[in-house]
């Protein structure tokens, strides 16, 4: 009987390692991308299944160091937190060429995810991005009609997105919307 139990016992541990070895791979498919911001980490899950263009364009810009000293120049309570344009003194960094809008991707601007900020153009996209503090579904494609698109959420780090919403803001120059106190991206880190 001992062996008997001993043999049940010892498949079950296997059933559970193996189960848990097979969730694990499983759940790995996307990116993984964390901004090294002045208030803390944030961490982002990247949706190269729906849109790999836009997740191409912001693995491209991180690694090259672009997002490095940039700061969080337009924050607004209740709405959104952008980022990923601007150096610690205000100047607007260079960028690519823009990319195709994938705003078209069956993702939405809800709360906490990340979408490519632009111009009216909806092709215009090129390093900016901003974070959704709350379900902006004003913001998603309706039918013919480009939205913003997303790419990607937040999966650890909420509470630094919701400091970096809560920061009092000023007006600076023709930028409205720019915290008083610089937040900045320290890096932005992939693992793929």
């Amino acid at each position: 009987m001992k062996h008997f139990t001993h043999l049940f016992i010892s498949a079950m541990l296997f059933m559970v390692f193996a189960n848990t070895v097979i969730a694990e791979t499983a759940t790995v498919k996307n990116p993984v991308a964390i901004i090294h911001t002045s208030k803390g980490p944030i961490t982002l899950e990247l949706y190269a299944d729906k849109a790999p263009i836009t997740v191409a364009n912001f693995i491209d810009y991180a690694q090259s160091g672009h997002y490095n000293d940039t700061i969080f120049h337009r924050v607004i309570k209740r709405f959104m937190i952008q980022a990923g344009g601007f150096s610690k003194d205000m100047q607007k960094k260079n960028t690519k060429a823009p990319i195709v809008n994938e705003s078209g991707n069956g993702l939405h601007n809800d709360r906490w995810t990340i979408a490519m900020a632009r111009t009216n153009d909806p092709d215009s996209a090129t390093a900016q991005f901003f974070i959704n503090t709350k379900m902006n579904s004003s913001l998603d494609a309706k039918g013919k009609t480009p939205g913003y698109a997303v790419f990607g959420i937040v999966i650890d780090g909420q509470h630094v997105v919701k400091a970096i919403e809560k920061s009092p803001t000023m007006t600076l120059g023709q930028y409205g919307d720019v915290p008083v106190e610089t937040i900045f991206i320290e890096k932005v880190l992939i693992q793929q």
